[in-house]
């Protein structure tokens, strides 16, 4: 992100984000890449949504039976209190962060989503 410091703009990191990793489907890895193309966004901002949603509705529906068994190491930044609100869901509900986040998928508000440049932003 930019701020505009003295009339000048200056590159700075977003405090509110934080790097995590974690394990995601592959093949929901790549719907998501597909969509992000799409929409003109980014897989982290579309995995957002869906768990904002998810915390949303406070109830999450999800078979530990069927985990999917094409996980891969994913690494990304996530905004740093939604994160630690999703750790805490997982926790309530007996569930890893990982499932959570490929639940939150079906959740996510195509019309409700961060555009690539907003990493750019100007404040």
């Amino acid at each position: 992100m930019w701020k505009l410091i003295n009339g000048s703009l200056v590159q700075t990191s977003d405090e509110s984000r934080i790097k995590f990793r974690t394990n995601i489907s592959k093949s929901i890895l790549e719907d998501l890449h597909t969509l992000a193309l799409e929409f003109d966004s980014h897989v982290n901002y579309l995995i957002e949504n869906g768990l904002k949603n998810v915390l949303t509705q406070g109830v999450i529906t999800y078979n530990k039976e069927t985990r999917p068994k094409d996980r891969v190491q994913y690494k990304t930044t996530y905004d740093k209190e939604l994160l630690e609100n999703v750790k805490k869901f997982a926790k309530e509900h007996h569930l890893y962060i990982n499932d959570v986040i490929e639940y939150s998928v079906q959740f996510i508000d195509l019309n409700n989503i961060k555009n690539s440049g907003y990493r750019n932003r100007i404040e």
